[in-house]
């Protein structure tokens, strides 16, 4: 398939491009792979350092990133065994977009929050 050279082209591969959103464009993805970001961590690190995150949630979104090779597994044999999880270079190339994405929304914050405001307002008067 084609690559497409410019955001105009992106619709030609609509599907391939919503699957993999549909994948890492949680935040609890973005927050798993900025946490990872930083160096290898363990499962219950990840989890206290997220915080909120259920464990169900978590092993979900790690396993959708280890299938998508954004991310590794490796279990280390030992009582209990150990399990780290990192970046892959897949997934390191990801942080890029991902960094630009938060700029862009702290940047837009404001404007973003005043449309929302003007919105609310003309879906009540409507």
């Amino acid at each position: 398939m084609k690559k497409p050279s410019h955001i105009n082209e992106i619709g030609s591969v609509c599907r391939p491009v919503g699957e993999l959103l549909a994948s890492i464009g949680s935040k609890w993805v973005v927050l798993v792979l900025i946490r990872l970001s930083e160096r290898p961590k363990r499962f219950t690190e990840l989890k206290r350092e997220i915080g909120t995150i259920s464990q169900k949630v978590l092993t979900s979104v790690l396993r959708d990133l280890e299938r998508n090779g954004i991310v590794n597994r490796t279990v280390t044999p030992s009582i209990p065994p150990r399990v780290d999880y990192q970046l892959t270079e897949l997934g390191e190339s990801l942080l890029e977009p991902i960094h630009a994405l938060g700029v862009w929304a702290v940047d837009h914050e404001d404007a973003v929050a005043e449309a929302r405001k003007r919105f609310e307002e003309q879906a009540e008067t409507a």
